[in-house]
């Protein structure tokens, strides 16, 4: 695999109407097979008044993951033109759902597969594409004395982190995997060994 890999950088949206049905696309970035289903899961719950929410989703995963789902539609006809718009743009930890309004017209199987993916273009489109290297996450936990020096380290190299302040204090770090074990050496120094990693 890759080092870096196209995704998109946040969440998207796309409306559109056609012969009377409504079609909504939503794409977002999604590092496991969980965060996508739980994002069609979060879709399918918002618009369950919906006729249609048509799923896909490719998570960078050995092997590949990839899903889609036509939610009803004729066969062939969502799931898998969403999914190929995905292939197509060669994006990575993303996830697509389509909501589809029925508006009393029939589409047929290639409009409704012309409908799905323009659905899914536009919605990524609105996101925008980005080149991602793969990230580590892990916990730092130091002692009080210890934080500053970290979150010192932590603002000055850009890393994205989250710290809570209890007995200890913890960082969460999201790191890209390259310079994963170069930030863990730098704190281990700074702290003569004392952070505990997980």
């Amino acid at each position: 695999m890759n080092e870096s890999y196209r995704t998109v950088d946040g969440r998207g949206q796309a409306t559109f109407e056609i012969s009377g049905s409504e079609f909504i696309g939503h794409v977002s970035p999604a590092e496991t097979v969980a965060a996508a289903e739980q994002f069609v899961d979060a879709i399918s719950e918002e618009y369950s008044d919906a006729t249609h929410n048509v799923p896909a989703y490719r998570v960078r995963a050995k092997p590949l993951r990839e899903y889609a789902s036509d939610d009803s539609e004729p066969s062939g006809s969502a799931g898998k033109p969403a999914l190929n718009v995905l292939e197509q743009e060669e994006l990575e930890n993303v996830v697509a759902v389509v909501t589809r309004y029925y508006g009393g017209t029939k589409l047929g199987v290639g409009g409704l597969a012309r409908a799905y993916s323009r659905g899914v273009k536009e919605a990524i489109e609105d996101a925008e594409i980005v080149e991602e290297r793969p990230h580590e996450r892990f916990s730092i936990t130091v002692e009080y004395d210890d934080s500053g020096s970290v979150r010192g380290i932590l603002e000055s190299e850009g890393v994205e982190f989250e710290a809570s302040y209890e007995a200890d204090v913890c960082f969460d770090v999201r790191v890209p995997k390259p310079e994963a074990s170069e930030l863990r050496d730098r704190i281990r120094s700074a702290t003569s060994g004392r952070a505990a990693f997980e």
